[in-house]
């Protein structure tokens, strides 16, 4: 267990790692720096197992440091602690409410513990208006049995929490494990916070702590085009514009028997630029076998759309596989009769299901 003192972000760092665990005296936990879970169970392609190691002495630290191959490391002191707890503050959106999830099992990954012993994990719904109020902190240390003193140190850690899920626009805020110690002590040992991106504008000081190297170069790229890019699993790429028709259009490919190999916003202003930067980010990606445009037009016009369709196609020399547009709205049937006259091999459709049958079943072909 640890309590977050010292990172070090150096490309295999064992000199820093092995000072820094000598200035704490020798035992610490050494752990890898990374956007992704599990990181205790996995594996690096050197053999050595789990990305978090437990070591006893600077030289000991200083081995491992040399074998995590990874960009960054965190360097912290060993907390003994009686119980590890789970602590998150997040939305749930379902009800429209913030809530705090708490489980006196915690050290484990959360879905697992919902799905086995869903009694031991525990939600307090609570009002974004209000904070935490005597009320709720007297709901909570009645639901886990906490003793007095646990409670008084629940209650400090969870207006800590709730000034920064206010006022920094958090999604997530989640510390797992939450330690406990002996004298009723509660310490962070290990943390994950996310928050909105909508609020970039408005939280300008922490979203320049930011640190792309994390990110999917796809999803930056984008980004600086006013796309929004995110990759899936699947092998049809879609280009769409408007959040809620591209998660739609997701939908109606699997229901067809296919996946998504992304989901791409185009936005309501596209434009030949941001068009052709969408296929070039989708036709670099070797898995795509077809690609499906589905456009609603409103603001944005549909003969506008295939026009910047037809320009991204002669600035990238053609289209390496088979497009299906889906034309729907503002001046639809011209934005279709362009791309029917350009000879450029699009299959255009006017209807959602049949263009979402359609991509499938070309991208299954030879």
């Amino acid at each position: 267990m640890s309590l977050n003192r010292f990172t070090t972000s150096l490309l295999r760092p064992s000199g820093a790692v092995r000072e820094i665990v000598k200035d704490l005296g020798g035992e610490c936990v050494v752990k890898s720096q990374m956007l992704k879970g599990g990181r205790g169970k996995g594996s690096f392609d050197n053999g050595l197992q789990g990305g978090i190691h437990f070591v006893k002495s600077p030289d000991q630290a200083e081995q491992v440091a040399a074998r995590l191959v990874v960009n960054r490391v965190h360097v912290a002191e060993v907390v003994q602690c009686e119980e590890e707890w789970y602590l998150a503050m997040t939305i749930d959106r379902e009800a429209y409410s913030p809530v705090i999830i708490l489980s006196r099992s915690g050290g484990v990954d959360i879905e697992t513990l919902a799905r086995t012993a869903p009694e031991k994990l525990h939600t307090f719904h609570f009002s974004l208006s209000q904070g935490i109020t005597p009320d709720l902190v007297k709901h909570v240390a009645t639901s886990l049995d906490a003793s007095q003193i646990e409670t008084n140190n629940l209650r400090d850690i969870l207006e800590r929490l709730f000034k920064i899920f206010s006022e920094k626009d958090a999604t997530l805020l989640e510390i797992n494990p939450l330690g406990l110690g002996a004298n009723g002590s509660l310490t962070g040992l290990d943390a994950k916070f996310s928050f909105d991106k909508a609020a970039e504008k408005r939280q300008r000081d922490l979203f320049a702590l930011r640190d792309p190297a994390h990110d999917v170069p796809e999803e930056v790229e984008a980004e600086q085009y006013g796309l929004v890019y995110v990759r899936m699993e699947g092998t049809i790429g879609n280009v769409v514009n408007g959040a809620g028709l591209a998660m739609a259009t997701n939908d109606a490919v699997a229901h067809h028997g296919g996946a998504s190999a992304n989901f791409l916003d185009a936005g309501g202003q596209a434009t030949r630029e941001t068009m052709q930067k969408a296929f070039e980010i989708i036709l670099r990606d070797p898995r795509v076998k077809a690609i499906l445009v589905n456009v609603y037009g409103g603001i944005t016009r549909c003969d506008m759309i295939a026009e910047s369709i037809i320009g991204a196609a002669k600035d990238l020399g053609g289209f390496r596989v088979p497009v299906v547009a889906r034309l729907q709205g503002t001046n639809s049937a011209e934005g279709l009769r362009l791309l029917d006259d350009a000879n450029l091999g699009i299959h255009t459709e006017a209807e959602f299901g049949e263009a979402a049958r359609k991509v499938v079943e070309l991208s299954q072909g030879d």
